[in-house]
């Protein structure tokens, strides 16, 4: 990803002098991961050209910045602020894109514009990293580095890297454009706050979700969001709000191929049932910085975090341990609990049986139910499992139900609806009508499958609502001859 991006920008300023290249920044995430991929390749093309005094005060390239006044007030502040930190040249345009373009054209020898497109966006189709200006623009070279780049990995570069980007992704926005079409993204509502709240961009657990905060307004005259999010009733984005989970397995068993996993597939069906999104599995070592690394990774990512396997007595039980350390705070003897021991395995609860007794000190909260001889074992959002076969699980998940449902912790949501459809056509005649349908349907999940190679491809819509996936379906087969598809009771 980085290569080709490198790539990309290297060959930009080797084609092409700085007079003829300029950049267009828009103070969004995209764009601000480009301003440091350009800075980055400019210090190497001076040190190629060997005029580099090893530091890099100021950015020459021309940046063209297009003020609008239905921009974000934070958009505005953080753009003119970067330019400011990294002595960016910025040509602020008030017109519209393609007029202030051709004036900044004809007025200055600029042959190549770097873009932060990426592929999903509405501009992106058919472009490739270096592609022409459509016909009837102004000619000159769209240069598209990250055009690769998926919304996870935008992210990842802007947190590895510790760079400053707008405010607003920190409040729940997703794909910022204009204030009139521009709300935070409803699936990072933080559902036990008294006020509106969200989580931050980084945290959505879908990048194919990026768009679903652009809002779709009812009138030209109407200039209040009373409108459709992309499909999701602003009025029961509490419905619709997504809940995430991690189901994290603990065994070297497992990683070696001695054991086939059960737990985790069985677990994913679970939360799906009830409406939830595992946005991740692991199985990790038997190991406690393999264990902690797992929960610290995930714990503040989602809403509850799974852990089976690791747990017991053994020098390979090691979970209860890798949690304590995610959590920075030592291991504790909790009387309660090795009562509840105690009780089970009788005098036997000595020497190292004794150490099951101890768990993570001051954030441990023992889960009782009546059907369960030990109690499950809650550290804030992280519950332990103790299962080690499906019929165990079973009757552990019936019981976290029944525990946590009733406190919000493991709420009940409304359950997905799905439809598959399967087809002869071939992967290259769907892939654009379903990349195009992913966009127009962002609060669905399109998958794409085949059971063999030679076998009908399968597609997969999953979703809240069941007339967006009707409307879904209804327009993916409009766009081709009757009978492509068929459906798949």
């Amino acid at each position: 990803m980085l290569r080709s991006s490198g790539w990309a920008v290297a060959s930009g300023y080797r084609h092409y002098s700085i007079q003829e290249v300029a950049f267009s920044f828009n103070g969004g995430k995209d764009s601000t991961v480009l301003l440091h991929l350009l800075r980055a390749g400019y210090f190497l093309h001076r040190e190629e050209q060997s005029c580099s005094n090893g530091v890099l005060t100021d950015f020459p390239i021309r940046t063209i910045y297009f003020e609008s006044s239905s921009a974000f007030p934070e958009i505005n502040l953080f753009t003119y602020d970067t330019a400011k930190t990294y002595g960016l040249q910025l040509d602020i345009i008030r017109t519209d894109f393609k007029s202030g373009l051709e004036a900044l054209l004809k007025a200055n020898p600029i042959r190549a514009i770097f873009l932060g497109v990426r592929i999903g966006d509405p501009t992106a189709v058919g472009q490739e990293q270096f592609s022409p200006s459509s016909p009837g623009w102004p000619p000159f070279m769209r240069v598209n580095p990250i055009l690769d780049w998926s919304y996870r990995d935008v992210w990842a570069f802007l947190l590895t890297c510790k760079v400053q980007y707008c405010s607003l992704y920190d409040k729940g926005y997703t794909s910022i454009g204009s204030i009139y079409d521009t709300v935070p993204n409803s699936l990072l509502s933080v559902s036990n706050s008294s006020k509106k709240e969200f989580k931050p961009a980084y945290l959505l657990p879908d990048g194919r979700l990026e768009r679903a905060g652009r809002v779709k307004r009812i009138s030209s005259s109407d200039t209040r969001f009373s409108a459709v999010n992309n499909g999701v009733d602003s009025e029961d984005s509490h419905r619709n709000r997504m809940f995430t989970a991690s189901v994290i397995g603990v065994g070297d068993e497992i990683l070696f191929g001695t054991v086939e996993d059960q737990l985790g597939p069985s677990l994913c069906r679970k939360l799906h049932s009830i409406g939830w999104l595992t946005s991740q599995t692991a199985v990790v070592r038997n190991d406690i910085d393999s264990v902690a690394e797992a929960v610290e990774r995930c714990k503040s990512t989602n809403d509850m975090v799974f852990l089976y396997g690791g747990v017991g007595p053994l020098h390979s039980d090691v979970t209860i341990a890798g949690v304590a350390k995610a959590f920075g705070v030592r291991l504790a003897p909790d009387e309660e609990f090795e009562e509840y021991l105690r009780h089970l395995i009788g005098d036997h609860c000595t020497g190292d049986r004794n150490e099951m007794a101890q768990l993570p000190e001051g954030i441990t909260e023992l889960l009782h139910h009546e059907k369960l001889s030990v109690p499950l074992i809650k550290c804030q959002n992280i519950i332990t499992l103790s299962a080690t076969n499906v019929t165990e699980l079973d009757k552990q998940w019936d019981c976290l139900i029944e525990l946590l449902g009733s406190d919000g912790c493991l709420v009940k949501m409304e359950p997905y609806s799905s439809k598959q459809l399967t087809t002869n056509l071939t992967d290259v005649e769907t892939a654009q009508p379903l990349s195009k349908l992913c966009l127009d349907f962002p609060d669905l999940y399109i998958g794409c499958f085949r059971k063999s190679r030679e076998g009908p491809l399968v597609i997969s819509f999953e979703g809240k609502d069941p007339t967006r996936i009707k409307a879904a379906v209804e327009a993916l087969c409009k766009k081709f001859h009757p009978g492509a598809f068929s459906e798949v009771n």
